[in-house]
């Protein structure tokens, strides 16, 4: 559509979902697509709405030259409604979206992983919260290669 929409999502929206954001804002930025896009991240839960994200989080964004400044936010109605694309990051996302979404009785959003997108096939793009510097790093490529195929599909 001509102004396509897109969520990305995932639990917390401390670590993952804000680097797929980010990724995703500047590959559209990159390809002078902003017109076009309304990127946002949200979680599924209410745990850490209006915190930054984890900061290995933004020094594995900053190490490739993208700054961020979201603060985590939970997903409403209004985002089943109004985004064309709900896209998270493992099972449990997918599950608990799915049952909100069934709660909304307009909900227009496709919703899915992100991983379908994976050139590489990693469905799965795990938490790194509990992980190192180098979890970081295979989150943002992943969110990198499936940011970049998505865009392909519905640039």
């Amino acid at each position: 559509s001509e102004n396509s929409l897109e969520s990305l999502v995932s639990i917390g929206n401390i670590c993952r979902s804000p680097i797929a954001e980010a990724v995703f804002r500047k590959l559209v930025s990159d390809e002078k697509l902003e017109h076009k896009w309304r990127t946002d991240s949200a979680a599924v839960s209410d745990w850490n709405v209006g915190r930054f994200p984890d900061s290995r989080a933004l020094s594995c964004l900053r190490n490739h030259g993208i700054e961020t400044a979201h603060k985590a936010r939970q997903i409403t109605k209004e985002d089943f409604q109004t985004f064309d694309h709900i896209l998270c990051m493992d099972e449990s996302n997918l599950r608990d979206l799915n049952r909100k979404s069934n709660q909304v009785k307009d909900c227009k959003a496709k919703i899915e992983l992100l991983g379908t997108y994976d050139p590489q096939k990693q469905l799965i793009i795990e938490d790194p919260y509990y992980g190192n510097e180098k979890d970081f790093e295979t989150v943002y490529e992943q969110c990198l290669r499936c940011c970049k195929a998505f865009l392909e599909k519905y640039h």
